[in-house]
């Protein structure tokens, strides 16, 4: 490492890199050093494929800001912003010099495998930077760049090319983190919601094995159902959509594909009225690739990849927030006249892949109990439609979660330490805000826990004093303290004594709200209720 005048450089065996000091909201300082590549840009005949490691360059790559996002469209906006060329990783490292080498934590973003970004806008390093650690953001593809599938082998794209560029990352960092402080036999990997399911991916397939030591799925794991859905016709869905005229066959449609601009790609609509009915919640994501090549990550159901994943050897943390389903509100609440004609088509309530091996008979009883658990004795209408986003956090998000903890008590000999963030503030809670407006003032969103991991653009300094402040702490205490230790108990919660799980006592769960509780689920009644419609061959 060379230092001029603030400006730091690193020589690695790729080529030199330029960063920058810099200071936290809280007057901590890090070095940082964004927009390295790790992979080639995915243009031209790379488009939708697989990601191919970067390449040496020359002279010094100035490091000193983040990357543009992936091209994606926004889901409130419909703007479509971004840069195909995405592939670059950010390193933030509290110290480049100390007597041994520091934990790494590697982040993935979520966004529905459809927007996101690794830049400080959204996910700044400022709170984890108070603790001696190095953090790791990074971009991979995401929408139709990042998940088109095709089943012809020879055009080399089975689909998870987003997947792909996350196993290239986590390789890139096990090879250079070293460069950085980091220390490579020290590795946690972390994610929240699309993030969350993409870190369990990571833990279930082989093309990860030995490039981290442990991993925080948060929100999201393999075992949502939203996690892989059979996605066969929407290549050439989207091919249509953008002016193609010919017949179904791969060859032709990625022909056409590749010479439609990236901006003009994500503009599309591709779910119709039967895909949302199924639960459909966006037409590119992960998928089991359609032929088993040498960069595969999903060969099978990902429910048999979690019995025998590699890392059920490796402690992890799991959790949600205490209501997922404020995520929703937008769709609800512009749907409200749904809730009133619900009754005449009950099956709407049961999960797809349970009513696909199910008689009607049977699927008409499980919506029955779906009814009860989510109104009652009440008729569903648009009055109750806070019942409906709270079936929506069982549905989108606990059930998942739930049979992954069941699943890492089955078959996994690695302690699992479990989680529900319940801090609700009424001006901290920024995706409570983001989903509802002012509309609902109350409530613990999905992703609003990210707001006390990383700092982000609308985030201020708070009082040292304040409750949000001490959240940060915790938060940031614990995530840090599993990463260095595999163990999350630190000073910051030192009134409990978090244990793993057990199978003996499952409703046990840390509560993260003003206070630190061990307690028991308070979800756990319902998830039960959600368990008995799935055959248990099929639950975990």
């Amino acid at each position: 490492m060379s230092k001029g005048a603030d400006e730091y450089e690193i020589t690695l065996p790729l080529g030199k890199i330029k960063g920058v000091k810099r200071e936290t909201l809280y007057d901590d300082s890090y070095y940082s050093y964004e927009r390295v590549p790790f992979a080639k840009p995915p243009v031209g005949e790379l488009r939708f494929r697989a990601p191919v490691p970067a390449e040496p360059w020359s002279g010094v790559l100035d490091c000193s800001h983040y990357a543009e996002k992936p091209v994606q469209k926004n889901f409130m906006t419909q703007v479509v912003s971004g840069d195909e060329d995405c592939l670059y990783l950010n390193v933030y490292a509290k110290q480049l010099k100390s007597a041994k080498p520091l934990p790494v934590m590697v982040y993935i973003y979520g966004g529905a495998f459809t927007i996101g970004e690794a830049t400080r806008e959204l996910y700044g390093p400022d709170y984890f930077m108070a603790k001696d650690v190095v953090l790791v953001t990074f971009n991979y593809r995401v929408d139709c760049l990042g998940f088109l599938s095709l089943t012809d082998p020879s055009l080399k794209v089975p689909g998870n090319a987003g997947l792909k560029d996350m196993v290239l990352a986590l390789r890139w960092v096990k090879q250079y983190i070293s460069h950085f402080n980091g220390d490579a036999e020290n590795i946690t990997l972390f994610g929240e919601s699309a993030g969350g399911c993409s870190t369990h991916f990571m833990m279930c397939t082989e093309q990860t094995r030995g490039l981290y030591h442990k991993a925080i799925p948060m929100s999201g794991t393999v075992h949502n159902y939203w996690s892989n859905t059979p996605r066969s016709d929407f290549a050439y869905r989207l091919a249509k959509h953008h002016g193609y005229t010919g017949e179904n066959v791969d060859a032709q449609v990625l022909e056409h594909l590749l010479g439609v601009p990236a901006q003009e790609l994500v503009r599309h609509s591709l779910i119709t009225p039967e895909d949302r009915r199924n639960g459909m919640l966006f037409p590119f994501g992960p998928t089991i690739e359609s032929y088993v090549g040498e960069d595969c990550v999903v060969p099978k159901s990902p429910l048999e990849m979690a019995r025998e994943a590699w890392t059920n050897d490796l402690p992890a943390m799991l959790g949600g927030t205490s209501f997922e389903g404020l995520f929703m509100y937008p769709a609800v609440s512009a749907n409200r006249k749904a809730l009133d004609t619900l009754n005449d088509d009950p099956l709407k309530m049961v999960p797809h892949d349970v009513r696909l091996i199910s008689t009607e008979q049977e699927s008409l009883e499980y919506s029955q109990r779906m009814f009860k658990i989510t109104f009652g004795d009440a008729k569903p209408s648009s009055e109750l439609f806070m019942n409906m986003l709270d079936y929506y956090s069982y549905k989108i998000f606990w059930h998942g979660v739930n049979r992954t903890l069941q699943a890492r008590l089955a078959y996994a000999s690695a302690p699992t330490y479990f989680y529900r963030f319940d801090f609700d503030s009424p001006d901290f809670n920024f995706f409570r805000t983001k989903f509802c407006g002012d509309n609902i003032k109350k409530g613990v969103s999905h992703a609003d826990e990210l707001g006390y991991l990383f700092r982000n653009s609308q985030a201020w300094k708070l009082e040292k004093s304040s409750a949000e402040y001490r959240t940060i702490q915790r938060m940031v205490g614990m995530w840090t303290a599993f990463a260095a230790n595999s163990n999350p108990n630190c000073s910051e919660i030192s009134e409990v004594d978090w244990q793993p799980a057990k199978r003996s006592d499952p409703k046990r769960v840390i509560n993260i709200g003003d206070d630190v509780k061990i307690v028991d689920l308070p979800e756990y009644e319902k998830l039960q209720v959600w368990d008995s419609i799935y055959k248990p061959e099929n639950l975990i």
